[in-house]
C-alpha cells in the first residue's frame, strides 16, 4: 500500500520533513468532491456559489473534531492510559463521529445564513455519498479498516497495513481465529476482505443514484432521508465483513446500531415526505 506519498522538504516552517499521508491527501479530495456537488447544485438553482465554501469549513471543523471525540469515545480506556498520545494521534478519524460533527455544524450554519434546511439537505446528500466513497480509498491505501480473514479472490494481504494483516494481530486485537488452513497457504501475513474497496464502490453506486434522482418532485429534505436509508444499509452490511473489536451487542457493532438507527429514521422522512406537497425543488427557499 501506499501510507506516504511524499514528504515536505526540510526548509518548510514548522511541518519541514513530515511526510503526507495518503489518508490526508484523500481526506482533503473527499472535502472538496463535496464541495464542488454542493456548488453544482447551488449554481443549478441560482443561489449563491459562495455558501459552499461557509458549509464546508464548517463541514471540516466539526467533522474532525467530531471524529476524534467518537474515536475518544470508543477507546476511553487509553486515554485514561496516555491522554496526549490519543488525543493528537494522527489517526483516530471514525466515520460516525465526523458525521454528526460535521452536521451539527452545518446546520448552524444554515440557519445562521437562513437557507432552507430542508432544501440544502437534498443538495448535500449526493456530496456526502461520494465523498464517504473518496475517503475509503485513503483507507484502503494505508490499509487501514481491512476486514476479516478470507481466501477467496477478493482477499488482499497487508503486510503493512495500519495494523498489517498479521495473525497475531487478527487473533489478539480483534478476537477473531484465523483458519489454520489460511495460515498454511498464506503464512503470518493473511488476505482479508478489503472492506474499504466494498464501501467505495457501494457509496460510489448510491452517489450516482441520488445524482440521477436529483430533480424529484417529492417534497424538500425526501433525498437526504433516502441517502441516510441507502448510507445505514451500506454500513451495516458491510459491517460484517469487517474485523472488528467493538461487537458489543452480540454479533454486532456500535456503527451497526447506529446504521439501523439511520435507516430507521431515513425510511420513516422517505415516506412521509413522498409526494407530499410535491412540487418543483430547483427554486431557493428561505429558512
Amino acid at each position: 500500500m501506499f501510507p506516504y506519498l511524499f514528504r515536505l522538504p526540510d526548509w518548510v516552517p514548522l511541518l519541514g520533513g513530515q511526510p503526507i499521508t495518503s489518508f490526508g491527501v484523500m481526506l482533503f479530495l473527499a472535502f472538496l468532491a463535496a464541495g464542488a456537488v454542493h456548488r453544482s447544485e447551488t449554481k443549478r438553482i441560482g443561489g449563491d456559489p459562495e455558501v459552499t465554501w461557509d458549509l464546508l469549513f464548517m463541514a471540516i471543523i466539526g467533522g474532525i473534531l467530531g471524529a476524534k471525540i467518537y474515536y475518544i469515545f470508543l477507546n476511553f480506556p487509553q486515554l485514561i492510559a496516555d491522554p496526549a498520545g490519543l488525543i493528537f494521534a494522527r489517526g483516530g478519524l471514525v466515520w460516525y463521529g465526523g458525521l454528526i460533527g460535521g452536521l451539527v455544524l452545518v446546520v448552524w450554519q444554515i440557519r445562521k445564513k437562513g437557507l432552507g434546511l430542508a432544501q440544502q439537505a437534498d443538495m448535500i446528500a449526493p456530496g456526502l455519498a461520494l465523498a464517504y466513497g473518496v475517503g475509503r480509498i485513503g483507507c484502503f491505501l494505508v490499509g487501514d479498516d481491512w476486514g476479516r480473514p478470507t481466501g477467496s479472490w477478493v482477499g488482499i494481504a497487508f503486510p503493512n497495513g495500519a495494523p498489517p494483516t498479521r495473525v497475531d494481530i487478527i487473533e489478539r486485537d480483534f478476537g477473531i481465529q484465523v483458519d489454520p488452513e489460511l495460515v498454511a497457504r498464506f503464512g503470518d501475513i493473511v488476505p482479508v476482505h478489503p472492506t474499504q474497496l466494498y464501501e467505495v464502490g457501494l457509496s460510489t453506486l448510491i452517489f450516482l443514484l441520488l445524482w440521477s434522482i436529483r430533480r424529484h418532485n417529492h417534497s424538500k429534505g425526501w433525498l437526504f432521508m433516502l441517502w441516510l436509508a441507502l448510507a445505514g444499509a451500506e454500513r451495516f452490511l458491510v459491517e460484517f465483513f469487517r474485523a472488528k473489536d467493538d461487537r458489543f451487542f452480540g454479533f454486532l457493532t456500535l456503527a451497526q446500531i447506529i446504521s439501523l438507527t439511520l435507516v430507521a429514521v431515513g425510511l420513516v422522512g422517505v415516506s412521509r415526505l413522498r409526494l407530499v406537497g410535491a412540487g418543483p425543488n430547483d427554486a431557493p427557499s428561505e429558512a
